[in-house]
């Protein structure tokens, strides 16, 4: 079986690593079992600026924040993004579905699939955590 390839948006990242009892949490252990992350320049970016905005620290330390984007690493690979679209209602978006596309991902998952194009978007399925947790993707 070849190892699946996953986009996680940055709210369930964060979500995941804020808490760990969350669908989000679940859905990235789910993931992880059967692939890898991708992510790009930009959307890395993005998940460092948020995960290390003060409104959490009263929730997670920087040697956790640290340790989640070392593990979180360790399982992923960097894409070059090869095309740009402009098909979500909000243009920070677009830098998953750009990233997903560029790398043929499996799959993307985000919180927030009303700025998403409808699913599957050129055959990559957008799933919600739970709806990540009870696809055929998930295991």
């Amino acid at each position: 079986m070849s190892r699946r390839r996953f986009v996680f948006d940055t709210n369930v990242l964060v979500s995941a690593v804020l808490t760990s009892q969350s669908t989000a949490h679940r859905a990235l252990l789910a993931a992880s079992r059967q692939g890898f992350f991708l992510f790009s320049r930009a959307t890395f970016e993005e998940f460092e600026d948020v995960l290390y905005r003060s409104k959490f620290d009263r929730y997670i330390t920087n040697p956790e924040r640290r340790q989640f984007t070392q593990d979180l690493l360790a399982k992923s690979v960097q894409v070059q993004v090869t095309e740009h679209l402009t098909v979500c209602s909000d243009p920070d978006d677009d830098k998953f579905l750009e990233l997903a596309v560029s790398a043929k991902a499996d799959g993307i998952v985000t919180g927030n699939l009303r700025d998403f194009p409808a699913s599957p978007f050129r055959g990559i399925p957008i799933l919600s955590p739970a709806m990540f947790l009870e696809s055929a993707l998930a295991g």
